[in-house]
């Protein structure tokens, strides 16, 4: 019996585990040294921080769909695991994006007379 019970948990877990792993994270961009970047580089970057976070949009909605699909059979770990990785995710967009437009602002400074950017107060 106590084998029987094991197996069934080990499956359980396995399975939740299967359906938390469907939705596929997409792959990180590489944000480039604005005060070393030409304009061209950060407009290829851009392109790529778009296509970025229109794939983590749909890797959002693929994780809420997730949740949806289990509803109310969802189990308070499954639930957890869940809403962890759609903060992580949004989290991350953030950080991309606060990233990027750090760059252009350290791009646009070195741009400018004299090429050093202003202090930070």
């Amino acid at each position: 019996m106590r084998l029987l019970t094991s197996c069934c948990i080990t499956a359980a877990v396995g399975c939740c585990a299967f359906a938390a792993v469907a939705c596929e994270t997409p792959s990180m961009v590489a944000i480039p040294d604005g005060t070393t970047s030409t304009k061209d580089q950060l407009l290829a970057a851009q392109v790529q921080v778009k296509s970025y976070m229109a794939a983590m949009q749909q890797y959002l909605s693929c994780v809420d769909d997730e949740m949806a699909a289990k509803g109310d059979d969802a189990t308070a770990v499954y639930k957890k695991l869940m809403i962890d990785r759609h903060n992580t995710a949004v989290s991350e967009m953030e950080s991309v994006a606060g990233a990027f437009n750090d760059q252009v602002k350290a791009f646009k400074a070195a741009s400018q007379p004299g090429g050093a950017a202003p202090a930070k107060k």
